[in-house]
């Protein structure tokens, strides 16, 4: 069985969002794509052309190179204006240093050498780093990844050093908004089982959509209980824990890893039972019966949830009705919903009728409670 059949993820990325997903998918996850952020090119590149000639006249000491994208369409930009060779001449001439392996690797394609990069991939590290060697009188130009980085350039600023800005790209909302919309509505209806973010901005737009929508309490405490929020590395998952929401993360800041660790986290929090003489293994949207995947509907999923709450203890058709999406006042639903559960299941006598009362999970002698009060129809499969 893969790792992640019968869960649910959601994929806020916007760049290498196909193949996040395909990494999921591949291990048997669902997945639902909800950019949360778009990568917007500067409309105007004034900005970013009168950074790069002040360079070119008077080169950096030092510059920090902070993603490889951005790197790389700063030199692409240059090339565009014939300023190419000059800037890397210009860079040459000081120190490089790389936030982490994609910006080193961005540096050396382009002909470069880097001196330093921190382990952590931490621009923290980056400016601990420039601090601790000194940076008073020296000209640092910082290529920005995706938003402004107004404390590291404050920090170099007050220690006395002159820093040019470099603005590559940066971060904006979506230009459509409704699958973030439709994520953050499943996260709060429990259908996601965990929502993956490769980049702060994303977990910051996310956040802030929900605020504007006024649903932001709801969705920080989705992520702080039932559904797992996975990041890709601590920089990332910063906005979040701003907000206590506790966060999963692998060693390395890596999407295969991020995967890895998603894979490893997301069966720990399955519920098994033994039921009717059968293995009942509770997952996202789907159940296990003996191993085998069982996809289940969701109005069934929202029976059997209740009904695992309290494995081998009656639960009464009106505590079914209100637990059905959309709720109504016609108990007659529950007993459709229940016909379908048990046909998914494909064992009718796991769940089993109480004469009068509701429905029980049939947990096995010794494994749990008794029901409480009722009878049993044995064998019964409506």
């Amino acid at each position: 069985m893969p790792p992640l059949a019968g869960f649910t993820v959601g994929v806020t990325a916007a760049r290498r969002a196909d193949e996040l997903a395909a990494l999921l998918e591949r291990r048997g996850a669902s997945v639902i794509q909800a950019p949360a952020l778009r990568i917007l090119p500067l409309p105007d590149d004034a900005q970013l052309a009168a950074a790069t000639r002040s360079l070119i006249d008077t080169p950096p000491d030092m510059t920090v190179a902070t993603t490889g994208i951005g790197f790389r369409g700063w030199v692409e930009a240059a090339d565009g204006w014939g300023l190419g060779e000059e800037l890397l001449d210009a860079l040459r001439a000081g120190t490089l240093l790389c936030r982490g392996p994609k910006a080193r690797g961005a540096v050396r394609a382009a002909g470069l050498v880097d001196a330093w990069s921190p382990a952590s991939e931490s621009s923290a590290e980056v400016l601990e780093h420039l601090l601790t060697n000194g940076v008073d009188g020296k000209r640092i130009a910082v290529q920005q990844h995706g938003e402004p980085l107004p404390d590291m350039v404050e920090a170099l600023r007050c220690a006395g050093a002159e820093v040019v800005e470099v603005p590559v790209y940066r971060w904006v909302a979506p230009a459509d908004l409704a699958p973030l919309d439709r994520l953050t509505d499943a996260v709060l209806a429990g259908t996601v089982d965990a929502v993956t973010f490769t980049s702060a901005p994303a977990a910051a737009s996310m956040l802030a959509r929900a605020a504007e929508r006024g649903i932001q309490d709801g969705l920080v405490r989705a992520l702080r209980g039932p559904v797992l929020a996975v990041c890709v590395g601590p920089v990332t998952a910063a906005p979040l824990e701003d907000r206590d929401i506790p966060t999963v993360q692998p060693r390395r800041s890596r999407l295969g890893a991020m995967v890895r660790r998603l894979e490893a986290e997301a069966p720990n929090r399955a519920r098994t039972f033994p039921v009717a003489g059968h293995w009942l293994e509770l997952r996202g949207h789907a159940a296990l019966v003996d191993g085998e995947l069982r996809t289940v509907p969701p109005a069934g999923m929202a029976l059997l949830r209740t009904l695992t709450r309290r494995p081998g203890r009656v639960v009464t058709r009106a505590e079914l009705l209100r637990a059905l999406p959309g709720g109504g006042d016609d108990e007659h639903a529950v007993e459709t919903a229940m016909a379908r559960l048990r046909s998914a299941l494909g064992q009718a006598r796991l769940v089993q009728t109480v004469v009068k009362r509701g429905y029980r999970l049939a947990l096995d002698p010794g494994s749990g409670p008794a029901p409480l009060g009722g009878h049993c129809l044995s064998g019964d499969g409506r």
